[in-house]
């Protein structure tokens, strides 16, 4: 038995809401997470979890930032009204800055970007307040925080490519480019 399995093994309710609207990766991590002692509930949209929370606050949650039906975070406000010594975690593929400090803001305890592993959403999930998480094996390229930078001025500009371009002080073009291609790594 691993050291996780030990601590999950030791939790007085191991109730967890997973909400993702990619079922492959739902079941897989939900089955995952199943194995190394969690109860999950697998959910694919934001009112199919409100729901959920209304019913059973769960002590845990992993939950999607964005969903065609809304965002993780209007679960996240849910699960703090109903349960408040819940623990939530933000699992996105659109990782950047400005919605990680909104997911805590919220009450968030941690932000994973897509796609984490069982054990890291595991560890995530168990750790204890105050402690730090261990320095990333592989951190972000230049690249990569500039592309997160352009994504973040862009959201805050409600989409607006022509005023995150005059905000960037860059060409409109060269930034629909950049806006069109998947994050680098």
């Amino acid at each position: 038995m691993t050291d996780l399995s030990a601590q999950i093994d030791a939790l007085p309710d191991k109730s967890l809401l997973l909400m993702d609207d990619d079922s492959a990766l739902r079941t897989r991590l939900g089955r995952a997470l199943e194995g190394r002692g969690f109860e999950p509930v697998l959910v694919g949209s934001v009112t199919e979890a409100l729901a959920a929370v209304k019913v059973f606050p769960p002590a845990f949650a992993v939950l999607d930032m964005r969903l065609e039906d809304g965002t993780g975070l209007q679960v996240v406000e849910a699960m703090r009204e109903a349960r408040p010594d819940s623990k939530v975690i933000m699992l996105t593929g659109y990782g950047n800055i400005a919605t990680a400090v909104a997911a805590v803001k919220a009450g968030a305890v941690d932000y994973l970007s897509k796609p984490a592993d069982a054990d890291d959403v595991a560890r995530a999930l168990l750790a204890l307040p105050g402690d730090a998480p261990a320095p990333p094996e592989n951190p972000m390229s230049a690249d990569r925080v500039r592309w997160e930078h352009i994504q973040r001025v862009y959201e805050l500009c409600g989409h607006n490519v022509s005023e995150t371009a005059r905000r960037l002080n860059m060409h409109r073009r060269p930034l629909q480019r950049i806006l069109a291609k998947r994050a680098p790594r």
